[in-house]
């Protein structure tokens, strides 16, 4: 039974998946876990390690519904080993003479992170699925929107204007370098661990390094090379690389949750009919997409620094850090996993409102000052323009209409009004860089 409100029946909707419950589920991991000990036992029986048909018994006997979770629980607290309990429930399932070739061998963190590597290889790809939707979703944004002028916004406040394409396309491009860092780094993250106990396999003699290399391939994972017990960079960087995909979402979800703003309204999440906003006004259609995407950021970033910390690691074997990640990279998967999918539906299903966009370009006065700027230089200097307008323009309440800003620039300028209005209309530049960008997305896909 769960004891966080994130792992309830009733919440946890919000904190995982169906496809990380495949991997992260009590059940699924402990199922994971038995086909590792499988793996390793064909590993030693292809070796002569273990006598023939020990891989095929155990393969038969091993399934997590057949387990004991309460004695092995009991044997656990008994114990206080991690996996003798485990062991034991195992070896009451296999036939009485092969029992003594149960984890046979290995140590607690052959086994823990061996199947961190599976974890972080399958979270990997769903992960990335899920940001390629939302990378193309943002790529169609851009294409459909690359002329649909909106204010640009910098230090929360309106300036020169841009058009939505060209956010949607920053989006793009960001979405896709996650992607990129995964590709580049999930290969060191997908490897097995078989070191023994102290990371030399004495256990296994001659046989050590050829057992597990057959081990990884076995399980679809890549041979480390090195043991990697007190070594922790893979979950270090799996846990960084995480952190930096959910918010990199939880950016995209801060400006939908500013931009769907009422007062501002240019664009809305994905209309859910049966979703109640709030139990005390009716009227609320709250942005709990968006809301979330930078919750679930938080946390993976707290995560992630705790899997940081790790590397910092004491000789052989140092359970400080070690079983800190059994929390932590759960935690940063889950939470990661989560964004990527809930990101994708949003920004799959975002509602673009192109007619407020060009309102509020239109009712922004001061809209058009920078291209007033680019105009004076020429004919007087960049920086006594500056100076001028910075002089004209310091007394703006900020309700001014382009008429009222475009006198007061005539005024200190001695520039023509209707000349100065038509500077101010000059339209968004950020045509070329949607182009660029988009260009270059496609020929990575290439």
């Amino acid at each position: 039974m769960g004891t966080r409100l994130t792992d309830s029946l009733i919440y946890r909707h919000s904190w995982t998946t169906p496809a990380l419950d495949s991997i992260f589920e009590e059940a699924n991991r402990l199922q994971s876990w038995l086909d590792i000990l499988v793996a390793l036992a064909s590993s030693q029986e292809e070796s002569g390690i273990v006598p023939p048909g020990v891989a095929q018994a155990m393969r038969d006997a091993a399934r997590v519904e057949d387990l004991d979770l309460e004695s092995i629980a009991d044997e656990t607290r008994r114990t206080s080993h991690s996996t003798l309990g485990l062991i034991h429930g195992l070896q009451l399932l296999v036939p009485e003479e092969i029992r003594e070739f149960v984890y046979y061998g290995a140590t607690v963190q052959d086994l823990t992170d061996t199947w961190f590597g599976i974890a972080m290889r399958d979270t990997g790809a769903i992960v990335r699925a899920d940001l390629v939707r939302v990378e193309r979703a943002s790529v169609r944004l851009a294409r459909a929107h690359r002329d649909t002028p909106m204010p640009g916004r910098t230090h929360g406040q309106p300036g020169t204007p841009i058009t939505f394409g060209f956010k949607a396309a920053a989006w793009a491009d960001e979405v896709a370098r996650g992607i990129e860092r995964l590709d580049e780094s999930g290969r060191r993250w997908a490897v097995g661990q078989l070191a023994g106990s102290t990371g030399g396999l004495a256990f296994f003699g001659e046989h050590g390094t050829r057992v597990r290399a057959r081990f990884c391939e076995l399980l679809g994972l890549e041979d480390p090379g090195m043991s990697w017990t007190s070594t922790r960079d893979r979950i270090s960087e799996f846990g960084t690389v995480m952190a930096m995909a959910s918010s990199t979402l939880a950016r995209i979800g801060n400006e939908i949750y500013e931009l769907q703003r009422p007062e501002i309204g240019e664009l809305g999440e994905p209309r859910d009919e049966a979703a109640v906003g709030s139990i005390t006004m009716p009227h609320k259609r709250n942005p709990e997409f968006s809301e979330h995407l930078d919750t679930l950021a938080r946390i993976a970033r707290a995560a992630s620094g705790v899997l940081v910390e790790g590397m910092v690691a004491s000789h052989e074997r140092d359970g400080r850090g070690w079983k800190a990640e059994w929390v932590m990279l759960p935690e940063v998967a889950l939470t990661t996993g989560t964004a990527a999918s809930l990101a994708a539906a949003l920004v799959e299903g975002l509602e673009v409102n192109a007619a407020t966009m060009l309102a509020n370009v239109r009712a922004t006065g001061t809209s058009g000052t920078e291209a007033v700027l680019v105009a004076l230089s020429s004919r007087i200097g960049k920086h006594r323009a500056q100076a001028l307008l910075q002089e004209a323009l310091a007394s703006l309440r900020g309700d001014e209409n382009a008429g009222e800003v475009a006198a007061l620039i005539a005024a200190a300028t001695g520039e023509d009004k209707d000349v100065i209005l038509r500077w101010m209309e000059a339209p968004a530049t950020t045509g070329a860089l949607i182009d660029v960008c988009l260009a270059r997305l496609e020929d990575r896909e290439r």
